[in-house]
C-alpha cells in the first residue's frame, strides 16, 4: 500500500487544489455552521485540503485540528488561517492512520477528504477511534451519480484504477457509508442528498482547461494518457461539462451531488 499512498500523496499535490477548493468553501461553510460547533469543542478536520472546513470551524473558537497527506495544502491552510489570525494545528498525516490518541475529539469531520483514502475500513475505524464517545462525525461525500462521480467514471475509461480498491464514491451509497460506519460503533444518526453547485464564469472547454491545470487528478491522468488520448479524454470532458451546464454566455453551472452522513460515536 505505501508505493499506492505515495502516488495519491504526488497525485494531490499536484496542480494547485487551493483554487479548487475556493469554488467549494460557501458549501463547506454551510456544512460545518450545521454541526452545531462551540467553543469548547475539540474539532478535528481529515483531509483537511487548504482549509475549507477547518478555518469556519476555528472562527467559532472551537480548538481545531486538521491532517491531511498533502503538505503543500497543508501550507495553504496554515497561511489561510494566519491571514485570519486563527490558531488551528495543521498536521501531515493520513486518514487511515490518525496521529492522535483514542477518544481525543468532540467532532471529527471530512468533506471530500476521506473517502479518497483506499481502505475504507480502515477510514471508518480510524475516524471512530479518535472520536470520543456521544461525539459526533460527519463526512461529505460525492455520490456515484452525481456530475463528480460521472467524472471519475469518464476517467476510469481512460485509465482504469486497480480492481482491488473500492471506487471512492461508494462512500456516497447511504446503504454503503451506514455500513461501514456501524460496523465501527457509530450510529449513523442521518444521511441526505445534497447538492453543490459548480459555479465558474468560464464555458465548460476552459473549466476542463481550469481542472487540467489545478485539479490533481485531473492533471495526473493527463499527463499518463498518449497525445490521442489526451485530446479524446479532454473532448469527452468537455462533452460532459456542457451537457450537465446550466448556465447561459460563457459561463457554467453544474449541480453537482453529495451525500452528508452525521453519526454519533457510541
Amino acid at each position: 500500500m505505501e508505493p499506492l499512498k505515495e502516488k495519491m500523496r504526488a497525485t494531490w499535490m499536484a496542480g494547485d487544489f487551493g483554487k479548487i477548493a475556493e469554488h467549494s468553501a460557501k458549501e463547506a461553510e454551510r456544512f460545518v455552521d450545521d454541526l452545531g460547533i462551540t467553543p469548547a469543542m475539540q474539532v478535528l478536520d481529515v483531509a483537511c485540503g487548504t482549509g475549507n472546513l477547518a478555518i469556519p470551524a476555528a472562527r467559532t473558537g472551537a480548538q481545531v485540528t486538521g491532517v491531511d497527506i498533502a503538505t503543500n495544502l497543508l501550507e495553504q491552510a496554515r497561511a489561510r488561517a494566519s491571514a485570519e489570525g486563527l490558531q488551528i494545528i495543521f498536521k501531515e498525516g493520513d486518514a487511515e492512520q490518525l496521529p492522535f490518541p483514542d477518544a481525543h475529539f468532540d467532532l471529527v469531520m471530512t468533506m471530500f477528504g476521506a473517502m479518497f483514502a483506499p481502505d475504507p475500513a480502515k477510514v471508518a475505524s480510524e475516524l471512530a477511534r479518535v472520536c470520543r464517545p456521544g461525539g459526533k462525525i460527519a463526512m461529505a461525500n460525492w455520490t456515484p451519480d452525481g456530475f463528480t462521480g460521472r467524472m471519475f467514471r469518464l476517467t476510469s475509461r481512460y485509465l482504469p484504477p486497480p480492481v482491488e480498491l473500492p471506487a471512492p464514491v461508494l462512500w456516497g451509497d447511504e446503504a454503503v457509508a451506514q455500513l461501514r460506519l456501524t460496523a465501527h460503533s457509530v450510529r449513523v444518526d442521518r444521511t441526505e442528498r445534497r447538492i453543490i453547485l459548480f459555479d465558474y464564469p468560464l464555458p465548460p472547454r476552459d473549466v476542463v482547461q481550469f481542472f487540467r491545470d489545478y485539479f490533481g487528478p485531473t492533471k495526473v491522468a493527463f499527463s499518463r494518457l498518449n497525445e490521442a488520448d489526451q485530446i479524446a479524454y479532454r473532448d469527452d470532458l468537455e462533452k460532459l461539462w456542457a451537457e450537465h451546464n446550466e448556465a447561459r454566455s460563457g459561463s457554467t453551472l453544474i449541480q453537482n451531488e453529495y451525500l452528508e452522513v452525521i453519526g454519533t460515536r457510541l
